[in-house]
């Protein structure tokens, strides 16, 4: 029986780690603080495997552990007293090397207004355009309604817009 517990909780580790660990890194902004909370979060989710009911996917379940854990960090006095400087960077698989350059350049402009959303529309961001989540897994996970995640979609996308022509125009000048 502990064999199989050891064995589902690796599967779960595996399939959906570097999701998680990308999920936690949008909220706190360090890596290293992203990777304590997906272990808490992992060890949270093997003491209390025989509490899951069932009513939604074992990764929506994970994915809401993720986001009370990172919430309840971000509340705390550590997370309102440091400096974030780290960022997660994809590699890149561009022919030439000033391709790799400028697509590094648009990835990173576009990851750094991201990361400078409020939380409350960066989740939404992260969870619908790069985790690829429906909306109404969305409202499931992070317990909205669906008007709400709609909401928050156009009003992070308006201000993405206006801040990445804003910072276009100081380039142009």
């Amino acid at each position: 029986m502990a064999s199989e517990q050891i064995t589902r909780l690796e599967w779960a580790m595996n399939a959906h780690g570097e999701k998680l660990m990308r999920l936690a890194y949008t909220y706190v902004k360090d890596k290293h603080i992203a990777e304590d909370i997906l272990q808490d979060v992992f060890l949270k989710a093997f003491e209390k495997q025989h509490q899951f009911k069932g009513k939604s996917s074992y990764e929506t379940y994970l994915y809401r552990m993720t986001v009370n854990r990172c919430k309840d960090y971000m509340k705390s006095w550590p997370f309102k007293k440091l400096f974030f400087t780290e960022r997660v960077e994809e590699p890149h698989t561009s022919t030439s090397a000033e391709e790799i350059f400028i697509r590094f350049e648009e990835d990173y402009e576009l990851g750094e207004q991201i990361l400078s959303l409020p939380i409350k529309y960066r989740e939404v961001v992260i969870f619908y355009f790069y985790l690829d989540y429906s909306i109404g897994e969305i409202c499931e996970t992070l317990q909205l309604s669906e008007r709400t995640v709609y909401t928050r979609l156009r009003r992070a996308r308006e201000r993405l817009k206006k801040n990445l022509e804003e910072q276009a125009g100081e380039y142009n000048e």
